[in-house]
């Protein structure tokens, strides 16, 4: 199978998406244009569910039928580590306006100095009696964090920026200014007093853009994980076009909060996509022990992006597992299971590899250094699905600005494709 995803595809897809509800919007927007038709929770769905997808909040399920009674979950996370407005906003500092920052996630924090940032996220305004959404997208350079200077740093080394002292953003010189708050109520069109609530987060204005003497790296924010959200949506769509149907269902679950342990009411912590798989299963005229049947034959690929071997410090890395930017796909294994790949999910996942035609590069982290996760663990404990851990190679992970290779995105797309695929007869 030839993947239709391309490091200038996500490259848009990137720059379209700032934040989570973002992501969900792009990603709903090429699901429609493809066929699917959305459908919410709060309503019944119909008898027969072919091609459908639904939200809920910055987190997003779809699926597409197959004819066997299996799924195949691709996995991943719209959430990225940033800079996120705190609820009292506008504040006063030596003069100047401020608007009042603080970290989401494990933020690379100095990474986020001395960039222009832009404005994004959702909020809730007054509509009428009721309470309607509002995606917001400031691409403008209206923020930025002012490093301080090198000569003011006790000993000429720079300083790590405190999270709470050393982050708000510089708004204006006129320390009377009507405020963020304001001024967004103004390009929203409504009052300062319609607007009720707010998950608003600030964003890099550089567009992604391909680099490099050869062009085969991009460089670009949020390829954790925005680079699965891309790949994953490729290979459902990818799939979609095949002339030969698969038997499992399969489903792309994208979801908010995993930076931050996905413990909410729409990260892969919550009962989003078991209710999903149920109620798929119920529409098919299944019942619960069809459903509980139809979970432990099926397969999940966790999808996160995953360290390439930095070159200027390859010591940091397990030197047995050194891997490689254009390497292709990445399967992560952690015997403390931070991921959640064991024996027989790496063996369907390196078939789908094989299948694609693609390499397949082994990740584990170094013994003496603390491993982060992802949702896999969660998915895996929640669902009970098999499921293994797997990425693409990048550099500056949860830096505002990431790399990776432009070679990495088609095959990593084509993987997942293959994945999808993983349980039908080779």
């Amino acid at each position: 199978m030839v993947a239709s995803a391309s490091a200038a595809g996500l490259a848009s897809f990137i720059d379209a998406s700032p934040s989570p509800f973002h992501v969900c919007a792009t990603v709903a927007a090429e699901l429609l244009d493809a066929g699917f038709a959305e459908v919410a929770e709060t309503q019944a769905w119909p008898a027969e569910l072919g091609r459908c997808f639904v939200r809920r909040g910055g987190s997003i399920i779809a699926w597409s039928s197959g004819f066997g009674d299996t799924f195949r979950i691709v996995g991943g996370h719209t959430d990225s580590p940033n800079l996120r407005v705190k609820q009292h906003i506008d504040r006063v500092s030596a003069g100047l306006s401020t608007v009042a920052l603080e970290p989401y996630g494990g933020a690379w924090l100095n990474s986020w100095l001395d960039r222009d940032l832009g404005l994004s996220g959702r909020v809730s305004v007054l509509d009428g009696d009721g309470v309607a959404e509002r995606l917001v997208k400031i691409d403008e350079p209206i923020l930025r964090v002012p490093q301080l200077a090198i000569h003011l740093s006790e000993d000429r080394k720079g300083v790590t920026p405190d999270p709470q002292r050393h982050l708000d953003a510089l708004w204006s010189t006129d320390p009377d200014s009507p405020g963020l708050l304001a001024w967004l109520a103004q390009r929203l069109g409504v009052a300062d007093t319609d607007v009720l609530g707010w998950e608003l987060m600030t964003h890099d204005v550089e567009p992604s853009r391909i680099v490099g003497a050869e062009q085969d790296l991009l460089s670009a924010p949020r390829l954790d994980n925005q680079a699965t959200c891309y790949a994953g949506l490729r290979a459902l769509l990818d799939v979609g076009e095949t002339t030969r149907p698969p038997s499992a269902t399969q489903v792309l679950a994208l979801f908010d909060h995993e930076e931050v342990g996905s413990g909410s009411q729409r990260g892969a912590a919550s009962d989003f996509l078991a209710s999903v798989c149920e109620r798929i299963v119920l529409a098919r005229g299944g019942g619960r022990d069809d459903y509980l049947r139809v979970m432990a034959g099926s397969f999940c690929a966790s999808g996160d992006m995953a360290h390439a071997t930095h070159p200027n410090y390859a010591d940091r890395h397990e030197p047995g597992h050194q891997i490689r930017l254009g390497g292709g796909p990445v399967l992560k294994v952690n015997q403390n299971l931070r991921y959640a790949s064991d024996a027989t999910g790496a063996g369907v996942f390196e078939q789908a590899c094989r299948r694609a035609g693609v390499p397949l590069q082994r990740y584990v982290h170094r013994a003496d250094l603390p491993c982060g996760s992802t949702i896999g663990p969660i998915t895996a404990t929640r669902t009970g699905l098999v499921t293994v851990d797997v990425g693409a190679p990048q550099l500056a992970m949860h830096s505002a600005r990431e790399l990776m290779a432009v070679a990495d995105v088609p095959m990593y797309s084509a993987a997942l494709a293959a994945f999808y695929f993983s349980a039908d007869t080779p």
